[in-house]
C-alpha cells in the first residue's frame, strides 16, 4: 500500500471522527453527555462542542418557553357543582441536567401533574371563588405545580384557566341572580335620586316662603314653558291674585284724569 493511499485513508478517518464528534448547539439548546454512563458536570452549548465517538451519549434539550393544554375534564367544586374546564401552562427547561435525569420525559411529567393539581385546585374551591378569583386560581396552581416541577429543572412561568364550562341549569341561574341584583341596583339609585330631590324641592319650598318675588318668577316661567310646548289655538292660564295685587293697587292710586278715557 502505497503512501498516498495510507494518508487518504486517515484524512478519511479524521473526516469521519470530525463529523460524528463535532456538534452544534443553537442559542436555545444545551447538550448533556453521558460519557460511559456518567453525566458530565457541565451543560454543552450553545455553540461548538465536541463528544467522544462510541463513548459519550448527547441528549439535545430545548430550553425555549413551552406551551402546553390541559385537556378539558369535568370538576366538581367545593359547593358541588360540576364544571367543565382546561388550562394553559407555560414552562421552560432551566436546567437541562435535571431534566434529563430526575425524570423520564418532562414535558409528559409537567402536564399530567398540571392536570392532576389543576382538579385538586378547582375542587378545593366554591364556584364563586373561581368565577370572582379567577387570577388567586392561577397563581395557587403556579406556585403548586413550579414546587414540583423545579426539583426537574423545569420552571413552571404561569398557569391560565381557559375555558371554564357550566351546567345549562346553573347559567340560567347566574343570569336571573344577575339580573335581580341589576334591578335591586337600580331601585337604589332611584331611591336615592328622590331622596335627593325631595332634599332640593324642601329646600327651594323653605326660600320661596321667604321670598314671594322667587315663586312668582319660578310661575311665570312655568308658563313660558307651558305656552312653548303646546300646540293648542287658546290657552287658559290661571293666574294667582298675588301677581295681580300689585298692579290692582296701582289702579286704585290713579286720579280721576289717568282713569277717564281719552277723547278723540
Amino acid at each position: 500500500m502505497s503512501a498516498g493511499i495510507v494518508l487518504l485513508v486517515l484524512i478519511g478517518i479524521v473526516l469521519a471522527f470530525l463529523l460524528t464528534s463535532v456538534k452544534i448547539a443553537k442559542e436555545y439548546e444545551r447538550g448533556v453527555v453521558f460519557r460511559l454512563g456518567r453525566l458530565l458536570p457541565d451543560e454543552k452549548g450553545p455553540g461548538v462542542f465536541v463528544t467522544i465517538p462510541g463513548i459519550d451519549q448527547l441528549r439535545m434539550i430545548n430550553t425555549q418557553t413551552i406551551t402546553a393544554t390541559v385537556r378539558p375534564q369535568e370538576v366538581i367544586t367545593a359547593d358541588s357543582v360540576s364544571v367543565r374546564m382546561d388550562a394553559v401552562v407555560y414552562y421552560r427547561v432551566v436546567d437541562a441536567r435535571l431534566a434529563v435525569v430526575e425524570v423520564q420525559d418532562y414535558r409528559r411529567a409537567t402536564l399530567e401533574f398540571a392536570q392532576t393539581t389543576l382538579r385538586s385546585v378547582v375542587g378545593s374551591k366554591t364556584l364563586q371563588e373561581l368565577l370572582s378569583s379567577q387570577t388567586a386560581v392561577n397563581e395557587s396552581l403556579q406556585e403548586i405545580i413550579h414546587a414540583t416541577t423545579s426539583g426537574w429543572g423545569v420552571d413552571v412561568e404561569a398557569v391560565e384557566i381557559k375555558d371554564l364550562e357550566l351546567p345549562k341549569e346553573m347559567q340560567r341561574a347566574i343570569a336571573v341572580s344577575a339580573e335581580a341584583e341589576s334591578e335591586a341596583r337600580a331601585k337604589v339609585i332611584a331611591a336615592e335620586g328622590e331622596k335627593d330631590a325631595s332634599v332640593a324641592l324642601t329646600a327651594a319650598a323653605a326660600m320661596m316662603a321667604t321670598q314671594p318675588i322667587a315663586l312668582q318668577l319660578r310661575y311665570l316661567q312655568s308658563m313660558v314653558e307651558i305656552v312653548a310646548n303646546d300646540s293648542a289655538s287658546t290657552i287658559i292660564v290661571p293666574v294667582p291674585i298675588d301677581l295681580l295685587e300689585p298692579f290692582l293697587r296701582r289702579k286704585d292710586h290713579q286720579s280721576p284724569e289717568q282713569k277717564a278715557p281719552a277723547v278723540t
